[in-house]
């Protein structure tokens, strides 16, 4: 019964002969070439016999035709080249001599019988051998190894997944590792004739010469999808941010804060891009994220006055429009670090939790013994800089080291965007403290800037996208799968159709987010006073314009000086950390300027001086220098050189601190000074 289903099932129809023909059909050739050899010899003697003509032209013709099937061959293996040869040779030296002499003539009739079956066997057995099931799994790779270089390697079976095909890779041990592989994957993808980011190598870090073939046939990261929304609204920062998708269509997310429970840590994040990659919608897909979430606030920080970010900046805990407001901002974060800590470690928590956020009721958390404490929870804080290349030009390229260094144990996330991470923007200490990146589309001599040496030679190519592929990224971060780091991405298109929905979102937010706590709150007063004001209730009318700037950038008659100071054009080369010259009376610096007006004695001058900080301070510019007492100089006769001498002596008195820009000073709020 058995037999009658696989004759029925054969192509050729029911019958044994129909059966057999099909599977002899492969093996016919070498017969059909040796019964054709011999009818050759056969006919030829019946033309040329002992023409001695006919004897050089069948010699030449055997010569010529044996060495174009060598020369044809070249492309072939060794062995096949070779068999391939020495059959033609064997059949035309035959042939020549059959005709010449006769098929019969002393030993031709027996090597025809002889030798003739065993060049078509020959044949036969390599066509076996070839098909042979039980061959090793790495011969099944169609030659594609062999032709970019790796002929020894083997591809084990296959993985099929809907857009993915995963294979596992044996290289030649002693003579292959997986750098090797590494170095072919481009001509791997030309050879499939894919994009150079469809085909990426895992090596396994158990073996030097083991890994696995990923294999994207599909880029399904084509379409364009529109941000509708965030993922989980009113869930937890320790939740999963979605930010797009992967090009398997499964969610590309990321986490900030850590989780002891599953071993990952926190990360602060570094998102990198140049121009017209995509890197604004991401950061908006990331930041709709995070303040859809009700355990955590923002401090954000954009020196282009929040020009992608305006719908949302009412959902933020802190907005900076760069300059001394984003000085200030970085100080706080500085001085929020150690007081968070002190928190987290007083209520037991070596990290922080989703616990942390709510209100300690849980003994096992109290910051006292003999019960729960009740303290106020403390929210995840994420300080986010925006175009921080700005922020680095002014306050100096380590600007965010010790953030970076210190403040994940503080429950305090550090987001860094910029175009060029590059170390002559940002010190080399900052970037290796940010160990998770959302890597869009660049120069490729950039790649090493933003992405792992590892990772870019598992595949990840983002300089191939340059900005060509707005939203395409790699994301490396705690908590994604190593295999998934060379899987690109796409964030989430925003168009103006998102707006209304994005402020719905902060609307949202100043109802129900969480407020940064007395802890944050006040380690950000004590630094920055009424600069730091808390996010706005709903309902509450909000500064549409900036807070008061130090100094504007644009101010005519302002100039850049040494160190990025901003000081008058009038006094440009002029050191404000100078020593001032000596009085020839020997007294401090001149009180007053050379103009005329009213003269306040030193004790008012002083006074006025008190008065003016104070009044700093109560505007909320909270980083000050000579330059912004030009018009106070003018209006009281007082010598700007003398506000010097007094910003000086300020700082010693604990009033003032000096700040990484030469010349500029942060005021201590009056309660924390006294």
């Amino acid at each position: 019964m058995l037999a009658g289903y696989a004759l029925a099932d054969s192509p050729q129809g029911g019958t044994v002969g129909a059966y057999l023909l099909h599977h002899l059909k492969p093996h016919l050739p070498p017969w059909l070439g040796w019964t054709g050899t011999g009818l050759a010899g056969v006919l030829g003697h019946w033309r040329w016999e002992e023409s001695a003509a006919a004897g050089v032209g069948l010699t030449l013709a055997s010569v010529a035709l044996t060495g174009a099937t060598w020369w044809a061959g070249k492309s072939t293996s060794t062995q096949r080249r070779l068999h391939s040869a020495v059959t033609v040779a064997a059949g035309t030296t035959w042939v020549t001599a059959a005709c010449l002499a006769g098929p019969t003539a002393g030993p031709l009739d027996d090597l025809f019988l002889m030798g003739g079956p065993a060049l078509a066997l020959s044949w036969n057995v390599r066509m076996v051998l070839r098909h042979n099931p039980e061959a090793a799994p790495g011969s099944a790779d169609g030659g594609l190894l062999e032709k970019v270089g790796l002929a020894r390697a083997q591809i084990g079976a296959a993985k099929v997944e809907p857009n993915r095909v995963t294979a596992p890779v044996a290289l030649q041990g002693g003579e292959q590792t997986n750098d090797d592989v590494a170095k072919v994957l481009t001509r791997i993808a030309s050879a499939l004739d894919l994009p150079a980011s469809a085909v990426r190598y895992l090596p396994d870090p158990g073996s030097a010469r083991r890994g696995e073939l990923v294999i994207v046939p599909e880029d399904m990261l084509a379409e364009v999808v529109e941000w509708d929304g965030p993922s989980n609204l009113g869930g937890s920062i320790a939740e999963p941010l979605v930010i797009g998708r992967y090009d398997d269509g499964s969610a590309l997310v990321l986490w900030l804060p850590g989780d002891p429970d599953a071993g990952r840590n926190s990360t602060h994040l570094l998102i990198a891009g140049g121009t017209g990659s995509g890197k604004g919608d991401a950061a908006l897909n990331l930041l709709t994220e995070i303040v859809s979430r009700r355990d955590v606030v923002v401090w954000f920080s954009d020196p282009k006055a929040f020009q992608d970010f305006a719908p949302l900046r009412p959902a933020l805990d802190w907005a900076a429009e760069g300059g001394a407001e984003t000085e200030i901002m970085v100080e706080a974060v500085k001085a929020a670090i150690p007081a968070r800590t002190a928190w987290l470690g007083a209520h037991g928590y070596r990290q922080w939790v989703a616990e942390a956020a709510q209100v300690q009721n849980d003994p096992a958390h109290s910051c006292r013994k003999g019960g729960a404490c009740g303290c106020a929870g403390m929210p995840f804080l994420v300080s986010w800089f925006e175009e921080s290349a700005n922020t680095l030009r002014q306050l100096g390229d380590d600007a965010f080291t010790g953030i970076a260094q210190e403040a994940r144990s503080a429950g305090i996330a550090l987001i860094v965007s910029l175009q060029r991470p590059s170390y002559d923007q940002m010190s080399t200490s900052t970037r290796a403290s940010l160990p998770s990146v959302v890597a869009l589309g660049c120069d490729p001599r950039d790649e090493g800037f933003v992405l792992p040496d590892e990772v870019l030679a598992a595949g990840a190519h983002p300089g191939a996208w340059g900005n060509r592929r707005p939203g395409y990224c790699y994301v490396v971060s705690p908590g994604i799968a190593e295999d998934r780091y060379p899987s690109p991405g796409r964030t989430r298109r925003f168009t103006q159709r998102a707006v209304p929905v994005m402020e719905q979102l902060a609307t949202w937010a100043q109802e129900h987010g969480a407020g940064a706590g007395p802890v944050t709150a006040g380690a950000a007063t004590a630094v920055a006073g009424r600069a730091y004001a808390g996010r706005p209730v709903a309902g509450q009318s909000e500064q549409s314009g900036r807070r008061l700037r130090a100094v504007d950038e644009d101010e005519e008659g302002t100039v850049v000086g040494p160190n990025g100071a901003l000081v008058d054009s009038e006094d440009e080369g002029i050191d404000p950390e100078a020593e001032l010259p000596e009085p020839e009376d020997g007294d401090d610096a001149p009180i007053f300027d050379q103009g005329g007006g009213h003269k306040p004695t030193p004790q008012e001058a002083r006074r006025l001086f008190v008065q003016a900080l104070a009044e700093f301070e109560g505007a909320g510019q909270m980083i000050v220098g000579p330059k912004d007492f030009k018009d106070w100089c003018d209006r009281n006769s007082l010598s700007r050189p003398w506000v010097s001498d007094q910003l000086k002596k300020a700082a010693q008195d604990g009033r003032l601190e000096a700040t990484n820009t030469t010349g500029r000073w942060r005021i201590v709020p009056a309660l924390a000074a006294a």
